[in-house]
C-alpha cells in the first residue's frame, strides 16, 4: 500500500541526525546519517538531507515525525546534550510540512518494541516475558535514556522520562572510587554521567587513577574498539565495569516499573558490543537484588539488534497522530468539514473536495481561483465557508490554518466499566479538557464581538433550551439578572412558544442547543424574528440553527451516546455563557467609564453642580447593580469573580 504523500522520519542524536522516507508501511528508502556538527541548525540539517531526495511528486514529504534526544514539553525544543533548539509549528512551516510531531528519541523507541521481530532483539540470560505486561527500556548513546511501555487496551502507553538522571549508585569498592574521581567533574552524578559515551571516558580515566597508570585520553568508541580486540586490559574492565552498571540500572528500572514483559536495551554502545556484552557481568548485576532476586530473574533482557527500530516507532507514533486528525470530530477544521460534507450542497461539496486536497494552497490562493478550481461561482465559496460557521473566507482561512497544526492532537477516551473510580475519574477530566482546547480552537473574535453587541443593545434577553441543556439556560439567566438585564428562562416548548410571541424589537433570544436542530427551538427563532427582536444562538457549526441565528457560537462536540447525558457539552455550552458575561461586563464597565468621562467635562452651569453630584451617584448605583465586581477605574473582569456566585 503506497503512503499519499510520503512520510519524513528522523532520529535526532547529540553526534548524529539519521533520515529516512517511508513511502510505503514500515519500508524505509533513503536512509542516511548526516553529522550535527556539521549542520548550523536543526532546519539546516533537515534541508540538506531533503535537497538529497528525488525532486519527484512521489518524494515530496508533507508528514514528519521527529524522534529527538531530549524531553519534548510544548512548542519549543531545546537539546540537552547539543546546542540546536527550535519552535515546532514555526519549524513545520519553514519546511512546508502539513504535519510535523516531535516526540522524545526513547518514546519512539518504546513504541517500536512490539513490533520487533525475533530477528530484531538478542535476549540476554534467562527469564520469559509475559503477554501484555510493562516492558522497560534503556540505552546508552550521548545520554542515557530511560523509558517504558504500559498496556492500554488494544494499544500501548509509552513513558517520555529522563530516568537516565537517577543518582548512580555503586556496588563495590571499585565504583565507589569512581564516583570520588566523578565528583571532581560534577556534583550530582547520576547514571547517565557514566552509562554513555562520555561516560565510558570518565570510567576509563577514573581506573587508569585507580590503577595508577598513564592512558591516553580516549572516547567511548576508541574504548570500545580496543576492547573489542581484547588485547587493552583496561578498556576491557572499563567496558567491563560499564556493563556492571548498565546491569543495575536496568535491574532499578525493571523494579521500579514491575517491567514483567521484559528489559530492552537499545542505544549506540551495547549493540556493537556482541557477544562481549553477553559476557559480560550485567545480566549477573541485573539478577543481584537481595530478597527481590527471584523476582528479577524471572525478567528477560534484550538487546535491540534492529537497525531501524527508532525509525519503526517513529513511523508508528504519526500513522497514530494522522489517524487521529482525520477521525477525531472538532480536531481541526479538516475534520468539521468531513462531517459536514454528506449536508452540504452538490456545488459545495465540490469546494469542500479542492480544501480537502489541498489545503496549504487554499490559505493562499484567491477566491476566484478557488472558485475556478473547484468548477463553481464565488457566492458559493462564500456560502460554503458559512455553512461551516464561519464569517467569510478570511475567517476560514483563519480557521484553516490554526487547525492545519503539527502538534499530537487532542484525543477523547472512551469510559468502559472495568474502569477504576480513579481511571473513571482520570478520562472524564481528561476528555472534558481536550473537548474544551477544540473549542478554544473553533471560537470566533468578529462573532463573540457580535454577540456581545447584540446583548449590550438588549432591552430583554429571554434564554430558551431543552432537556439537559436547561440548567446552562438558567445559568445564563442568572448571570444576565446580576447586571441588571431583564431576563426569563424557558425550557418547556409550549411555554417556549408563547414567550417567542410576546419578544418585540429590542428583544433577544438566547437559543441553548446541542445539536440545534430541535423543531420547537427553530420555530422560537423564527417567532423572534417575525417579531423584530434579534437571535444569538449557541450551538452546533452547520446545524439549521446557525442560519437562522444573526449570532452564532459554535460549539462542536459529540458526547458518547451510550450515556444519555451530556456531560461534557453543557460544560462547553456552560463556558460560552462565562465568555458572553465576561465580555458583556467588560463593554459595560467602559460604557459607564465613558459616561463619567462625560459628566466631568460637562460646564458647570450646565447643569448645576448641585444636579451634578446626583447624576454621578446615580451613574456609579447603576454600575454596581450592572456589574457586580467591575471596578470603573479599572473595569477588567476576572472570570473567577464573575463565575464564583453561579454554580
Amino acid at each position: 500500500m503506497q503512503l499519499e504523500p510520503p512520510r519524513l522520519l528522523a532520529d535526532i542524536g547529540g553526534t548524529y541526525a539519521r533520515f529516512a522516507v517511508e513511502r510505503e508501511p514500515g519500508s524505509l528508502e533513503c536512509v542516511a546519517s548526516l553529522r550535527c556538527a556539521d549542520h548550523a541548525d536543526f532546519h539546516a540539517a533537515v534541508r540538506a538531507y531533503l535537497d538529497t531526495l528525488p525532486g519527484t511528486e512521489e518524494f515530496r514529504v508533507a508528514h514528519a515525525c521527529v524522534a529527538i534526544a531530549n524531553p519534548v514539553e510544548g512548542d519549543r525544543v531545546r537539546m540537552t546534550n547539543y546546542h540546536w533548539q527550535f519552535s515546532i509549528e514555526a519549524m513545520r512551516q519553514q519546511l512546508g510540512l502539513d504535519t510535523l510531531v516531535v516526540v522524545n528519541d526513547f518514546t519512539a523507541l518504546a513504541q517500536a518494541l512490539p513490533r520487533l521481530t525475533r530477528q530484531d532483539r538478542q535476549q540476554v540470560g534467562g527469564g520469559e516475558g509475559m503477554a501484555h505486561q510493562v516492558i522497560g527500556l534503556l540505552g546508552s548513546g550521548s545520554g542515557l535514556g530511560v523509558s517504558g511501555l504500559i498496556p492500554a487496551g488494544d494499544g500501548w502507553i509509552a513513558l517520555g522520562t529522563e530516568g537516565g538522571h537517577t543518582s548512580f549508585s555503586p556496588r563495590d569498592e571499585r565504583e565507589i572510587a569512581i564516583l570520588r574521581h566523578a565528583w571532581r567533574e560534577y556534583a550530582h552524578v547520576s547514571f547517565e554521567r557514566l552509562l554513555s559515551g562520555p561516560g565510558l571516558a570518565l570510567i576509563h580515566r577514573a581506573l587508569a587513577e585507580v590503577h595508577g597508570v598513564q592512558a591516553p585520553p580516549r572516547q567511548a568508541p576508541e574504548i570500545t574498539q580496543a576492547a573489542l580486540e581484547g588485547q587493552d586490559a583496561l578498556a576491557l574492565e572499563t567496558v567491563e565495569v560499564f556493563c556492571a552498571l548498565l546491569g543495575t540500572a536496568a535491574g532499578n528500572l525493571a523494579v521500579t516499573l514491575g517491567a514483567r514483559g521484559g528489559v530492552f536495551v537499545g542505544g549506540g554502545i551495547v549493540p556493537r558490543l556482541g557477544p562481549l556484552f553477553e559476557r559480560s557481568p550485567f545480566r549477573r548485576r541485573f539478577e543481584e537484588r537481595g530478597r527481590f532476586s527471584d523476582y528479577v530473574a524471572a525478567i528477560p533482557t534484550y538487546v535491540i539488534t534492529a537497525e531501524n527500530a527508532t525509525f519503526k516507532g517513529a513511523s508508528a507514533i504519526l500513522e497514530a497522530q494522522l489517524r487521529k486528525l482525520q477521525a477525531s470530530p472538532g480536531a481541526a477544521i479538516l475534520s468539521q468539514i468531513r462531517r459536514a460534507r454528506p449536508q452540504l450542497t452538490p456545488a459545495e461539496q465540490r469546494v469542500a473536495e479542492q480544501v480537502l486536497a489541498r489545503p496549504r494552497a487554499v490559505l493562499s490562493d484567491p477566491i476566484a481561483e478557488i472558485a475556478r478550481l473547484a468548477g463553481v461561482s464565488q457566492p458559493t465559496v462564500i456560502r460554503f465557508c458559512r455553512s461551516l460557521g464561519c464569517e467569510g473566507l478570511s475567517d476560514f482561512k483563519l480557521r484553516l490554518a490554526s487547525g492545519l497544526t503539527g502538534t499530537v492532537p487532542v484525543t477523547h477516551t472512551k469510559v468502559t466499566e472495568e474502569d477504576s473510580m480513579v481511571e473513571l475519574g482520570a478520562k472524564v477530566l481528561g476528555n472534558t479538557a481536550s473537548a474544551i482546547l477544540q473549542v478554544r480552537s473553533q471560537l470566533n473574535r468578529d462573532t463573540i464581538d457580535r454577540a456581545t453587541e447584540i446583548f449590550m443593545q438588549a432591552k430583554r434577553i429571554d434564554c430558551f433550551a431543552s432537556g439537559h441543556y436547561g440548567v446552562v439556560a438558567q445559568d445564563a439567566q442568572f448571570k444576565l439578572l446580576r447586571f441588571g438585564v431583564p431576563s426569563s428562562c424557558y425550557t418547556e416548548p409550549r411555554l417556549q412558544a408563547l414567550a417567542a410571541q410576546v419578544l418585540g424589537p429590542g428583544d433577544v433570544a438566547l437559543i441553548i442547543s446541542s445539536a440545534g436542530r430541535l423543531p420547537e427551538l427553530l420555530e422560537v427563532a423564527d417567532a423572534a424574528h417575525a417579531r423584530g427582536a434579534k437571535v444569538v444562538a449557541i450551538t452546533a457549526s452547520h446545524s439549521p440553527l446557525v442560519k437562522k441565528a444573526d449570532a452564532a457560537l459554535l460549539v462542536d462536540h459529540q458526547e458518547d451516546v451510550a450515556t444519555h447525558l451530556p456531560m461534557v457539552g453543557r460544560i462547553l455550552h456552560l463556558l460560552v455563557i462565562d465568555i458572553l458575561a465576561v465580555g458583556l461586563a467588560m463593554r459595560r464597565g467602559v460604557a459607564d467609564a465613558a459616561a463619567l468621562a462625560q459628566l466631568d467635562e460637562a460646564p458647570m452651569d450646565t447643569p448645576t453642580a448641585a444636579t451634578l453630584e446626583p447624576k454621578r451617584a446615580a451613574t456609579e448605583r447603576s454600575a454596581r447593580v450592572q456589574a457586580p465586581g467591575v471596578s470603573l477605574a479599572s473595569p477588567a473582569l476576572s472570570l473567577a469573580s464573575l463565575t464564583s456566585h453561579s454554580r
